[in-house]
Parts: C-alpha cells; sequence; structure tokens
C-alpha cells in the first residue's frame, strides 16, 4: 500500500467479464484466457481484479475498485458497467470486441476459422447443414435466415464474425442453413439441439459457435440414436480440452488462448506505460490466427 502511494499507482488491473463469474470461471476457454493474463503479468507484481457484470445493474466493483488498467472481455457495448469503466480514462484493452476511445484490441480469426469449418463440411459433401449459436433474437428455437436478414440482426462481435464466416461459405455454393438458437451461451443447448436434428429434413452436418455447444449437439444426438459422424457431422469452435475429451472427438477450429491472454496483457502494459509517459507509443491492435483441426466427429455424407 505504501509503495502505491508513493508511486501514484495500485499495482491492480481489472478483467470486466460480461457474465456471473461462476459461468466464466467454468469455462475452459476463458478460465485459460485469465491465466494467461496472469502469467503474463506476474513478473510486474501486478494483482487482478475480477470485475463480474452479469448481474443487471451492478456497478459498483468498476465504479469503486483502485486499479490501474483494465481488459474487457467480449462486453456488449451498451453494458453499463462497461460505460462506467469508460469514464474513468484508464488504460483499457478490449479482446474479443472493437476497442473505444484510442485503444488496442486483441482479436482472432473469427470469421475465417468460420469460413474453414464450413469448407470442411461442404467439402465432405454436406449440403444441408445447421448452425448452433447463440444472442440471435430473444428466444431459442429454429429459425431459416437469409444471409441478409442474419445481417440486421443485433449480436455480439464473436456471434456476428461466426456467422458470417459460415454463411459467407455456405452462401457461395447456394447452402441456405438451418439456424438453432439458444438465448445465453452457457445454457443447456440439448433442447434447441434435440428440436433441430428432429427436422423432417434434418441437417446432416451443424456447424456451432463453441465446443460447449458442440458437445450439447452431440449428446442429442447420441439420445435420438443418430450415429456421428456415419449420419450427422459436427464441428465446434474453440478447441477447448473438451474437444479432444469427447467420444468422439470433435472437429473444432483452435484458437491459441494463452497466446490472447499473452497479447492483451502486454498490450495493457503498453497503454499503461503510454499513460504515464505520453513519449511511449500506444499499443497496437492484434488479430491472431486460427486454424481447422479435423478429429473423429466429421466425416463423409451418407
Amino acid at each position: 500500500s505504501a509503495r502505491s502511494l508513493a508511486r501514484g499507482t495500485t499495482g491492480t488491473i481489472g478483467v470486466l467479464w460480461p457474465d456471473k463469474l461462476r459461468y466464466t470461471l467454468s469455462d475452459e476457454v476463458t478460465a485459460g484466457f485469465l491465466g494467461a493474463v496472469a502469467d503474463e503479468l506476474a513478473p510486474d507484481g501486478l494483482a487482478i481484479t475480477l470485475l463480474p457484470a452479469g448481474v443487471e445493474g451492478d456497478v459498483v466493483p468498476v465504479r469503486d475498485v483502485a486499479m490501474d488498467g483494465a481488459i474487457v472481455y467480449t462486453c456488449p457495448p451498451d453494458l453499463a458497467a462497461l460505460g462506467w469503466l469508460e469514464r474513468r480514462q484508464l488504460p483499457m484493452v478490449y479482446v474479443d470486441m472493437p476497442a473505444r476511445r484510442g485503444s488496442a484490441a486483441v482479436t482472432i480469426d473469427d470469421r475465417g476459422g468460420a469460413r474453414q469449418a464450413a469448407e470442411h463440411l461442404l467439402a465432405l459433401g454436406h449440403r444441408r447443414i445447421g448452425i448452433v449459436t447463440a444472442g440471435i433474437g430473444p428466444d431459442a428455437g429454429v429459425v431459416r435466415l437469409t444471409l441478409e436478414e442474419a445481417a440486421a440482426v443485433r449480436r455480439p462481435r464473436v456471434v456476428d464474425q461466426r456467422l458470417h464466416g459460415w454463411l459467407d461459405s455456405l452462401s457461395r455454393v447456394g447452402v441456405q442453413a438451418v439456424l438453432a438458437s439458444q438465448p445465453h451461451v452457457y445454457e443447456d443447448g440439448r433442447p434447441v439441439a434435440t428440436e433441430l436434428l428432429t427436422l423432417p429434413d434434418r441437417p446432416t452436418g451443424v456447424l456451432c459457435l463453441t465446443d460447449v455447444m458442440a458437445r450439447d449437439v452431440l449428446a442429442a444426438a447420441l439420445e435420438l440414436g443418430i450415429a456421428v459422424p456415419e449420419e450427422l457431422s459436427i464441428v465446434g469452435f474453440d478447441d477447448s480440452p473438451l474437444a479432444a475429451r469427447s467420444h468422439p472427438g470433435l472437429t473444432t477450429v483452435a484458437q491459441d488462448v494463452d497466446a490472447k491472454g499473452r497479447a492483451a496483457a502486454r498490450a495493457l502494459r503498453q497503454a499503461m506505460l503510454h499513460a504515464t509517459d505520453p513519449a511511449e507509443p500506444r499499443p497496437r491492435s492484434r488479430r491472431l490466427s486460427v486454424r481447422l483441426v479435423v478429429r473423429q466427429s466429421t466425416g463423409p455424407v451418407g
């Protein structure tokens, strides 16, 4: 405390999450990101304060907690807590969302990765394709959207980029996907997946927003007696540890969560240096590459 007073710093950085911590810490991708941030900042002696924003109107942590800077992780732009944090004019870095106020952003090639996933199913001969995502409208269920209709629906950046990546590839060959959406990414996706897989013209291939959703589609398929990949191919996104643990193993789009966390921490360190010495350069935004990882959950159309 004495050192902080002498230096005019707190020795703490905040990480703003859009959801309740019980969701965040149970997800292996977000937990891995947080671990990478902590590892990168440890040599600087910086502590991390988690700032959950999952409770409507709860802005006390971001309004009152002392911190030297903050990482904002995939938050909606109209989140009340985010508005309070930006009004404090702290050095900030945005992750998986657009940067604001001249700050840097760290993102991955969500759209390109989604294209790779869709092209993989198309190359296997699939033309009846479903998409399982979240945040498309207020209600869960199965809908049929054109690219233009989907573009008109407001949604988070990650959802938007992955959806457009899938539709880029599918629309090129005249395939109109059937979209199954659940209200929240962390909810049980089996009911929506079951609705999708019991359609009269059920898909032979399914593209999923995350590996967690892909696991739920896999579980629904097994409950319905649909063989994977003989009758149904499933592709996830993120390459979380559960993708390799699943049976069969999930084909997915891999992102380097450790590299993303470390890049965000380095960008925030540079933003803090610039705030104390304007002669120091501002951090630059980065977009990290992704790659398709093919496992046993995908195969040729039957």
